[in-house]
């Protein structure tokens, strides 16, 4: 499981570069990244490598901020892993709330998942073989 910071903002032009130079200004790097759209207002989720000091100059700085558990796994890239990850979760009744991806020649698949029953959902997926991971480098 690893931290998850979750940004509240109005969705107009200019906020992704308000909340991006609070972070440059704390030398914070994003790991991992994802905008949702809710109409008026969005939700930037990101994995950062400076989890708590990103927190508090998000804080800081006017912006309303959580901190969120989720679960960070590495599969192959190849067709069909998410597809046996979200079989496993969903045939044990657990709910996947959101999810975001990446891939690099540094890493295999990386796939951060946001479950409503986190701890069922890693003992699950252990027993598929599947590596967590404890922070996104």
């Amino acid at each position: 499981m690893i931290k998850q910071l979750s940004v509240f903002v109005e969705n107009k032009p200019g906020r992704l570069a308000s909340v991006t130079e609070v972070l440059f200004k704390k030398g914070v790097n994003l790991r991992a990244f994802m905008i949702a759209d809710a109409g008026d207002f969005g939700i930037i989720r990101m994995v950062v490598d400076k989890t708590e000091e990103a927190f508090n100059a998000l804080r800081s700085a006017g912006f309303t901020v959580t901190l969120n558990e989720v679960l960070a796994v590495e599969v192959e890239d190849k067709p069909g892993e998410l597809h046996r990850i979200s079989k496993v979760l969903g045939d044990e009744g657990i709910n996947i709330e959101y999810v975001y991806a990446f891939t690099s020649e540094k890493h295999k698949a990386l796939i951060i998942f946001r479950v409503d029953d986190i701890a069922k959902a890693k003992a699950v997926l252990e027993k598929l073989g599947v590596l967590f991971k404890g922070k996104i480098e």
